[in-house]
């Protein structure tokens, strides 16, 4: 199992798990958060929220709601999340309404998704019935199937988005089901940053992006269509960019572009963090080379231990050397390598010279003259090593 944090030599602190990688935060809320936690273990970030949050109290569509349930209150109401529930009872609170909504609220069967929104339900002065540990809408969807829902009225507060199955399958049970838009997700009013990350990701600049609603992963792919470059996207995360999603129903997007993700068994932000921790330097298989431990991370590199920042086309020379360790790669191969390259092989030598600088030891790249260059690969090693 890869550890944590590499050690690293003559008593120097450990090299952070996450140093030498960059991480897409696509959240709109928490996101600063979630980028001082990644940046703790060492990671550079670039945040591009995906989405947008349509203030509570502007919106109309849940001021209709709320007028609607307290004038004929449904027989049960689920909450899914904190922050709307919270966000619910003090959008009421400016429209005047709050102490109406409280008291319907209080003569209504409360369920709640999970802990947090028990949490909240319980600041609002009221008693949830029950919650699923799980925190799984589909727990909740089963105890009302159950218990029977037909001629029931049921209000369930919406995410962010739409819950169609679990709406439609409490409708052919014969309740009527009254949504609750408590916030909406909409598209964001800079589009610039997301489409640097778009271009980061299918540049493979980015060693993983990370999710924390369904509706971002969607609205992503959104994008990613109409600047025609959904596919190269989806091959990316297929292939060398590690989706991380906070949990299964965030990932429901990706995976239904046969996208598979990483989740962590716990749905916070901190096990997802703990999660990246963990599979990008686990990702990284470690090359002896000339006596020495070689990490090549996203945009750095570990000897024995030691964190060496690397330019750019010095990464492209090492990923291209390390593709075939131990074995000779011509000026011509390096050279397409480099980004912005040219026809000059001088180039390739520039950018050799200060890539065997960076890494701090020489010796680890040779020169096989009128050949090429090659990564000096210890002879007792297995030279099996996949695609870095």
């Amino acid at each position: 199992m890869h550890r944590e944090q590499t050690g690293a030599a003559g008593g120097e602190a450990p090299v952070n798990p996450l140093a030498g990688f960059t991480v897409g935060v696509t959240a709109a809320r928490r996101a600063d958060e979630l980028g001082a936690l990644l940046r703790r273990r060492g990671a550079e970030v670039m945040h591009a929220p995906a989405l947008r949050i349509v203030p509570l109290a502007d919106d109309s569509e849940l001021l209709t709601a709320t007028q609607q349930l307290i004038d004929n209150p449904p027989e049960v109401v689920v909450a899914t999340t904190a922050i709307g529930f919270r966000g619910w009872i003090e959008a009421a609170d400016g429209w005047g309404l709050g102490g109406a909504l409280l008291d319907r609220l209080g003569e209504v069967r409360l369920l709640a998704r999970g802990p947090k929104v028990r949490g909240a339900i319980r600041a609002a002065g009221l008693t949830e019935e029950w919650f699923p540990a799980s925190e799984s809408m589909a727990e909740v969807l089963d105890r009302l199937l159950e218990e029977g829902v037909e001629g029931r009225r049921v209000a369930v507060q919406l995410h962010g988005e739409p819950l169609p199955g679990f709406v439609e399958s409490l409708r052919a049970g014969g309740a009527e089901v009254v949504g609750v838009p408590v916030y909406r997700w909409m598209p964001p009013e800079d589009i610039g940053p997301l489409d640097r990350l778009l271009d980061a990701t299918v540049a493979r600049a980015l060693d993983a992006v990370t999710f924390t609603s369904a509706p971002a992963a969607a609205s992503l792919l959104d994008r990613a269509e109409r600047r025609g470059m959904r596919e190269r996207l989806l091959d990316a995360f297929r292939r060398d960019v590690l989706p991380a999603c906070v949990g299964p129903v965030t990932a429901l997007p990706l995976e239904a572009h046969d996208v598979p993700t990483s989740q962590p068994e716990r749905f916070r932000l901190g096990p997802l963090v703990q999660l990246l921790a963990t599979e990008l330097p686990g990702r990284v298989r470690p090359l002896p080379v000339a006596g020495r431990r070689l990490e090549i991370r996203g945009h750095a590199v570990v000897v024995d231990g030691e964190l060496r920042t690397v330019p750019p086309a010095g990464m492209a020379l090492l990923r291209a050397l390390a593709r075939r360790p131990g074995w000779v790669v011509a000026r011509s191969e390096l050279l397409r390598s480099l980004p912005g390259a040219g026809r000059d092989e001088h180039a390739v030598e520039t950018a050799m010279a200060r890539l065997r600088t960076a890494l701090g030891s020489p010796k680890l790249i040779q020169t096989v003259v009128k050949r090429g260059y090659r990564l000096a690969l210890d002879p007792s090693a297995d030279t099996k090593y996949a695609d870095v």
